[in-house]
């Protein structure tokens, strides 16, 4: 959901007192937590921002006074609170775990949701569309642990039906948000919490020789209070019967696994051309890249049977070390034995002591009848190409979305009084439209429409007061005065109060906001000739527009330009004014196309020919 910048954020604006005792009171029936725990969750100088998605979901989050993004609701009048990966982070126990392999989880931060293969472990009787943690399961010999949540969604599915193994394909979990998306990006961006052991998992997991009234009893329980424990005391997802967990494969499972991953490598990512290779390289570049992602899909478990799709054990553990062979020269002699690979001792008296693979055997039977599955290579390359992608989003997005321009006036000086009597704000910043508006509705309430002609308004003394220098009056014979105002033209008379108004201005890329006081005014696209009789092209005034660098657009105009450019304080203008970019030749039309290829609105590019040349 929050997998590109949020649009339309604004400064955000404390909750009063009488609203963030609401918003408490809301967490603590929903969830279930004493009052304490809510004053944890929703504590003193809570904020509010509104946002909107880039599928165009408006929302709202709740930001803790640090700037950590603490819930959230999606969508008009939504009621529900989704707590974000910050508030898991405080209360861990708060939402059913599911629980993913490590590999996983760079994929669910680049906006994918998580499937049902990638499921190893639930929180027993979650139902369908129940907001879950998502969390990192590491599988070791000495102590499996859970890492903090790492990501919040939805269930797709109710947890029996992972549980029965009807399904072997689809999405479990709808993720909604997740560690390093860019409603993360808001807070402290802090280090997660650091992991828990998973050994009490294994303690509470009922024999699988336990009748079936131990079994209920087992996963009835009730659970410890402590979030350590609730985070343990799990039932393996895809297997309708009770099983250990934590266990891990034996040497002899781990030789087989190196060996299908041999097979992996030579049936399809080794080129001729690699050959001859050092034995570490081809053990490094090839045989580990093409280790399982899912080991317990390729070679069963001797153990309690694991989750189908289950990591048992974490792939890193599938290492030559913990094999049969202990040595890889071991390992890749028993392979050069099965007539797999073709090896070349080094040579005596050489500085070569690695063993040399010459070739390897791509019409062994063995090589012919392995059939290819997801390797760590793919699941790292998906995510790469996925980082890439919204990167590459992140980018467009930055450059080709359209910066918004918002013009702004505050009551100011003469207007400061008659904005008081019209029930305004004088602190507020009005747009055009509320400065209209504002001013009908004081029209409407003193009733000064002119009977005769409705085009003009009879002037009340505190319009009076506002408008009254420097304006002339122009009467329906079309004469003007300056001395008696007693009407003007609708129109007119809102220009007039405009104009004695302050001027401010909002400017907004997508990513950033920005609302400064003055006159906003138009980037100068100027041509003029310099130096004798060569014409110029001057761009100046563009540094308010948040999209725009000096040194970047005089690199980018050169090479779109094909002509010289350079970069210099604005001539005549005290330091600090601006810069100014300069291009060879008449180039009004690139740089244009430019500015607008930018985000620029045309509204705010003036161009000037001063060349007098045609």
């Amino acid at each position: 959901m929050f997998k590109k910048p949020l649009g339309g954020l604004k400064t955000s604006t404390p909750l009063r007192s009488s609203d963030r005792r609401k918003l408490r009171q809301r967490v603590v029936s929903a969830f279930g937590i004493s009052s304490e725990d809510g004053d944890l969750l929703v504590p003193d100088g809570i904020q509010s921002v509104k946002f909107t998605t880039h599928l165009e979901e408006h929302g709202v989050a709740y930001l803790a006074p640090d700037g950590d993004p603490l819930w959230l609701t999606v969508g008009k009048g939504s009621e529900e609170l989704i707590p974000t990966v910050y508030t898991l982070w405080k209360r861990r126990d708060l939402l059913p775990v599911i629980s993913t392999p490590a590999s996983v989880i760079p994929i669910l931060v680049g906006g994918a949701d998580l499937m049902i293969p990638g499921v190893v472990h639930h929180t027993p009787g979650v139902k369908q569309d129940q907001l879950v943690s998502i969390v990192q399961y590491n599988s070791s010999r000495e102590a499996p642990t859970l890492s903090a949540p790492l990501a919040v969604g939805r269930m797709a599915l109710p947890g029996d039906q992972l549980g029965q193994g009807t399904q072997e394909k689809g999405k479990a979990v709808f993720v909604l948000q997740t560690w390093k998306d860019h409603l993360w990006d808001l807070g402290s961006k802090g280090d997660a919490p650091e992991p828990i052991s998973f050994n009490s998992a294994s303690e509470k997991a009922p024999d699988q020789s336990s009748d079936e009234s131990q079994k209920d009893e087992a996963l009835t329980k009730e659970a410890d209070p402590s979030p350590t424990d609730k985070l343990a005391d799990f039932i393996i997802a895809p297997s309708g019967t009770p099983t250990a967990t934590g266990s891990s494969y034996n040497a002899q499972e781990i030789s087989s696994l190196l060996h299908t991953s041999l097979l992996q490598a030579i049936g399809s990512t080794i080129p001729s051309s690699a050959f001859p290779i050092p034995a570490t390289l081809f053990y490094t570049n090839y045989i580990l890249p093409s280790r399982p992602a899912f080991p317990a899909l390729i070679v069963p478990h001797s153990g309690p049977k694991p989750p189908d799709a289950s990591p048992c054990p974490s792939t890193s553990e599938i290492t030559i070390k913990s094999s049969t062979h202990k040595s890889l020269t071991a390992f890749l002699k028993s392979e050069e034995k099965a007539g797999l690979i073709t090896t070349k001792a080094p040579q005596k008296h050489s500085n070569q002591t690695d063993l040399m693979i010459t070739s390897v055997n791509v019409k062994h039977p063995s090589v012919d009848g392995h059939y290819l599955y997801v390797t760590l290579k793919d699941i790292e390359i998906t995510a790469a190409k996925k980082a890439k992608r919204e990167e590459k989003a992140r980018e467009e997005a930055a450059g080709n979305g359209e910066v918004l321009v918002t013009e702004l006036w505050k009551p100011h000086q003469a207007t400061l009084v008659l904005f008081e009597k019209m029930g305004g704000d004088i602190s507020k910043q009005y747009t055009i439209a509320e400065i209209k508006a504002t001013v009908n509705s004081y029209i409407t309430a003193n009733s000064l429409v002119n009977p005769r002609e409705p085009a003009y308004i009879n002037l009340d003394e505190p319009l009076i007061d506002c408008v009254s220098s420097k304006v002339k009056c122009k009467s329906k014979d079309g004469g003007g005065t300056q001395a008696s105002l007693e009407f003007m033209r609708r129109d007119e008379l809102t220009k007039a109060i405009v104009d004695r108004m302050q001027n401010w201005y909002e400017i907004s890329d997508g990513k950033e906001v920005i609302r400064k006081k003055g006159e906003l005014k138009p980037i100068q696209v100027v041509m003029k000739v310099r130096q004798g009789r060569k014409v110029s092209t001057l761009i100046s005034g563009f540094e308010p527009f948040l999209v725009l660098n000096a040194e970047d657009m005089a690199e980018d105009l050169r090479k779109t330009c094909a002509g010289a450019t350079s970069v210099s304080p604005i001539p005549g203008k005290h330091a600090g004014s601006g810069m100014e970019v300069m291009v060879q030749g008449k180039q009004s039309q690139a740089v244009m196309e430019y500015l607008t290829g930018k985000g620029i609105p045309k509204k705010w590019i003036e161009t000037h020919d001063l060349s007098g040349k045609k």
